[in-house]
């Protein structure tokens, strides 16, 4: 017989040849001969494939018209898509439900062995295969969905609402179907729902319940029936509501119930990998459908939780491997493709909900996210990566062999030889030695991440257990007191009054039993750690806020449990502000930062943080204008809290500082711009009908921000400027004039800086310094602004105008207006009115804002005379009284380079302007100190005297000596 091909064919192939020989028609053997003839390589995968594969033997015997037909087709050598795959079960409709089923299954034996042949042969690679794999699962649910479906409706007419909508059943697939990672000879999960109750409009009607159940048993049989022609998948529906006890289908609503107050940990789990994949073609309901599921899935907060629960689940498929001896299986084994799968799965779980590029579903594009985020270091998410490849393809060349749902390694000397040839070695000792320098490296991450709390912090040593009957009440007063003094606390008494209070209050507030019992867990850890700092009592003081806020949810006591290095940061940075104290509880999330201590001590740069929004906020819908609030807001409390541990450190010169608080609010007010520009187009189209990406319009800075130097807390003091035709109008359906655009513009902006969220407010705004102050427009155009420097503004918005750029919007505006500013603080002035103005101003400020006479021994760092106020107002005379004959003065808009700029210029001596600037940087200091203390900007009088005395006898030269 095996004469009948003219082409050598290997010895251990013989009776395979025999026997396939012997079911080909004359018409097949032609095929054959044809495809393979001339095609030296074509001819050598198959002898790949049937040496490494029994299941294409078996059904290229079983089924010779199948195999011909994907010869004849060519798809042996092309890749296919998604679409390919439906086109090939579209024409269905037609057939009786027995038709039907066989051709499924013919289909999904062609399909199978095109995908082993071309994975075997590494024609695929391994994301076409699983891709492959997912979309032939796909086509066959979609297909069975919409035969059946359209049957029953033939029979009890379509399933309506009660507003006479029609309803589809959505189908989702969990676990690996769901993340399109199908592997070869994996069954499914699945889960039926639909979206609203009602019944069919049909003569023999049903409950939308009833239709939908008989039409999900309807699949299932389809896809899992046992026939002489095989079956399709196997389908488990397990992971629905309540398992196998529970209904087979649920509308949205039971849905959403069920997962809000019911749903397990393991099922958030489960639901990462979640996704629909039939819908009867409704997408609306499916958008639906996954948004409800998410807000399960991912909470809002960082959630260390789930690494219990996690914990948990390792610890069930440890003892199930014991049991089964599955100590070889390349899935659930230890170092295998489950932990892999719990490593990346952890932190979507953990931080999914503020880091939206974590729900992917896909663990080859998390992996790199989570080197993105700093989640994994990244030489380990390229080990993992490469694990995670090999691991999988060691499945589909156990699973292909012989079309068996296993993932254990063969024990027979064939089966072992075939893996290894898939797997590309020559033997199978070599295989299993790279295998296992996989497995080694996947179990050493997985460990590192879920291990338990480190033991220096948890464990039972005498230190931790006194700690423990302190907090418990086990010790009596005059004992407790006497622990806390040897353990350094310098107000015993105090800290045990705290403690007591909080104990207090901890028993009253209605507490969740595990939040209870984590508090009492945490307590101890955190009282050991405290005995290593210099003022235990004060810190415990200032951290007794924090905890009453997380204590309820207490998934930020499981994090700094988790993660010793994280409430080490706190501790040293709380020790040291109390500004980060109130920081962090006012808003628990940041102690998300705490846990990288390289990037909370190394504050991005602008391109860097401009980068990192866009990233943070990529996945959020533009219309979703509270979650783009919210996000906006932590955005801005990360960074900030990331430039004071910086500071407080030493890590950052004020200057530097200042830069970073700067960088933080233009990166903001950009985005801010832009987004609050797409919604008002959106809704109104463009002004003038001119479909610009940059809207013609400009934010200017002034006071600190314009300068440079921003604080923390600091306010914006902005303006805001178009440069649209005032008479025009938008070119949308809800057409409105650009005046009242422009207006809206503004408004929305303030809007998103100014609400108060649940994370608070992004900024307080003051617009006073536009023309006209609060009696003015609140956006001007360029033209008004220019007329109303030049005829109506007073001396003091001249100076103001010193300091002010712009930070956001339109480059060409930015410049027209950078040559208006040129021009008004260029003009001519008589230097002796402009003296007597600024003088004015001065006293003015000083009288309602400096210190009072009876609080002489006292120095308020800004307003006092000598202060920080005394050197602006010099520097801004300077500008408007020399740039004239000087316009380099108005290069810069911060107060040192302005200074240089007038030694540059002959202006001043260089050791007057060297006084003024060491002054001006050592009163900030102190100011950014003072807040950060959470003080008044106000020192003992007799401190920074000598600083104080420069700026005072500069102030007298310059601005009250005559001569």
């Amino acid at each position: 017989m095996t004469a009948a091909f003219s082409w050598s064919i290997p010895d251990e192939l013989n009776d395979f040849y025999e026997r396939f020989n012997a079911r080909l028609t004359p018409e097949a053997h032609a095929v054959i001969v044809d495809a393979f003839q001339d095609d030296d390589t074509l001819r050598e995968q198959w002898h790949v494939s049937l040496k490494t594969s029994v299941f294409i033997q078996e059904e290229t015997t079983r089924r010779p018209a199948l195999f011909t037909q994907l010869l004849s087709s060519g798809q042996l050598t092309q890749s296919l898509s998604e679409a390919d795959f439906d086109q090939q079960l579209s024409d269905s409709h037609s057939l009786d439900e027995s038709a039907f089923n066989t051709r499924l299954r013919e289909f999904r034996a062609r399909s199978m062995v095109r995908i082993i042949w071309r994975d075997f042969n590494r024609v695929a690679d391994f994301n076409e295969t699983t891709d492959d794999l997912s979309h032939l699962a796909s086509a066959c649910i979609n297909a069975a969905l919409t035969f059946h479906y359209e049957k029953l409706c033939e029979k009890h007419g379509t399933p309506r609402n009660k507003k006479g909508e029609a309803q589809p059943l959505l189908v989702m697939a969990m676990g690996k179907l769901g993340a399109k990672e199908l592997n070869l000879s994996s069954d499914i999960d699945l889960i039926f729902t639909f979206p609203e109750n009602g019944v069919t409009d049909g003569t023999r009607d049903l409950t939308n319940h009833e239709f939908f159940s008989r039409l999900g048993k309807k699949l299932i049989h389809s896809l899992d029936a046992q026939t002489a022609d095989g079956m399709v998948f196997r389908v488990d529906m397990r992971l629905r509501p309540y398992g196998q006890s529970g209904a087979l289908v649920y509308s949205f609503n039971a849905l959403e119930e069920y997962y809000l107050t019911q749903g397990r940990e393991w099922e958030r789990y489960a639901m990462v990998k979640a996704s629909v994949i039939a819908n009867n073609g409704d997408a609306k309901h499916t958008r639906a459908l996954m948004a409800m599921l998410k807000d399960f899935t991912y909470r809002k907060y960082i959630d260390f939780s789930v690494i219990d629960a996690l914990r948990g689940l390792k610890k069930m498929i440890t003892q199930e491997v014991k049991r089964r001896r599955l100590d070889e299986d390349v899935k659930l084994g230890a170092g295998g493709i489950r932990e892999i799968e719990f490593t990346a799965q952890v932190f979507q779980l953990i931080r999914g909900g503020r880091d939206p590029e974590l729900q992917d579903n896909r663990l080859l594009n998390i992996l790199p996210t989570l080197e993105n985020l700093q989640c994994l270091p990244a030489d380990t998410v390229a080990l993992l990566t490469e694990a995670y490849i090999f691991l999988r393809n060691t499945e589909h060349g156990i699973q292909g062999y012989h079309d068996e749902q296993t993932q254990r390694l063969p024990q027979k000397p064939a089966a072992q030889k075939a893996l290894a040839a898939v797997m590309g070695f020559s033997e199978w000792d070599d295989f299993y030695q790279q295998l296992n320098k996989h497995r080694h490296i996947v179990k050493t991450v997985f460990a590192d991440v879920i291990a338990e709390p480190d033991s220096n912090d948890n464990q039972k040593n005498s230190a931790h257990q006194i700690h423990e009957d302190l907090w418990q009440q086990q010790l009596d007063e005059d004992d407790a007191i006497t622990h806390l003094r040897s353990a350094g606390h310098e107000d015993p008494n105090q800290s045990l009054a705290l403690l007591r209070d909080l104990e207090n209050w901890a028993s009253h507030a209605s507490m969740h039993s595990s939040s209870r019992t984590r508090l009492d867990a945490f307590m101890p850890i955190l009282l050991n750690k405290l005995a290593h700092y210099d003022a235990p009592s004060e810190t415990l003081k200032r951290l007794i806020k924090l905890i009453k806020a997380i204590a309820r949810r207490s998934a930020y006591l499981l994090l700094l449990m988790e993660n010793p290095v994280a409430l080490t940061q706190l501790l040293r940075l709380v020790e040291a502000s109390p500004w980060v104290a109130a920081t962090m509880a006012d808003h628990p999330a940041l102690l998300d930062e705490l846990l990288y201590p390289d990037s909370l001590y190394h504050p991005p740069e602008k391109a860097e943080l401009d980068s990192e929004l866009r990233r943070s906020t990529l996945r959020i819908d533009e219309d979703d204008l509270e979650t783009q609030m919210e996000s906006l807001r932590y955005f801005r409390s990360a960074h900030a809290l990331r430039v004071a541990a910086s500071e407080i450190t030493g890590v950052l010169p004020l200057m530097k500082v200042s830069d970073y608080l700067t960088w933080i609010a233009e990166t903001i007010l950009d985005y801010v711009l832009h987004l609050s520009w797409q919604a008002l187009v959106k809704k109104h189209g463009y002004p003038d009908g001119q479909a610009e990406a940059t809207p013609p319009f400009i934010i200017v800075a002034y006071g600190k921000l314009g300068g440079i130097e921003l604080g923390h807390g600091s306010d914006l003091d902005l303006v805001f400027i178009h440069n649209a035709d005032i008479n025009g109008v938008t070119d949308g359906d809800r057409s409105i004039d650009n005046q009242t655009f422009f207006l809206r513009l503004g408004q929305k902006i303030i809007h998103f800086l100014t609400t108060t969220m649940s994370s608070g407010a992004l900024y307080e705004v003051d617009m006073r310094l536009r023309p006209s102050g609060n009696s003015g427009m609140l956006v001007a155009s360029l033209g008004s602004f220019e007329k109303y420097q030049h005829e109506a503004a007073w001396t003091w918005e001249h100076q103001a105008l010193v300091r002010a750029r712009v930070v956001a919007g339109d480059p060409k505006l930015a410049k027209d207006f950078e040559a208006i500013r040129t021009q008004v603080l260029c003009q001519s002035r008589d230097h002796s009115t402009l003296r007597d103005e600024v003088i004015e101003m001065r006293e003015k400020m000083r009288k309602h804002l400096g210190s009072k006479e009876s609080d002489r021994e006292n120095f308020h760092i800004k307003h006092d005379a000598g202060g920080i106020v005394d050197i602006e107002f010099m520097v801004q005379y300077g500008v408007l009284a020399w740039a004239h004959s000087h316009p380099a003065l108005v290069a810069f808009t911060d107060n040192i380079r302005i200074l240089e700029s007038f030694t540059n210029s002959n202006l001043l001596e260089a050791q007057e302007v060297d006084q003024l600037t060491e002054a001006y940087k050592a009163f900030r200091t102190a100011g950014h100190r003072l807040t950060l203390q959470q003080r008044a900007s106000v020192l003992d009088g007799e401190q920074l005297a000598e600083e104080r005395a420069h700026v005072s006898a500069l102030w007298q030269r310059l601005m009250l000596d005559k001569t």
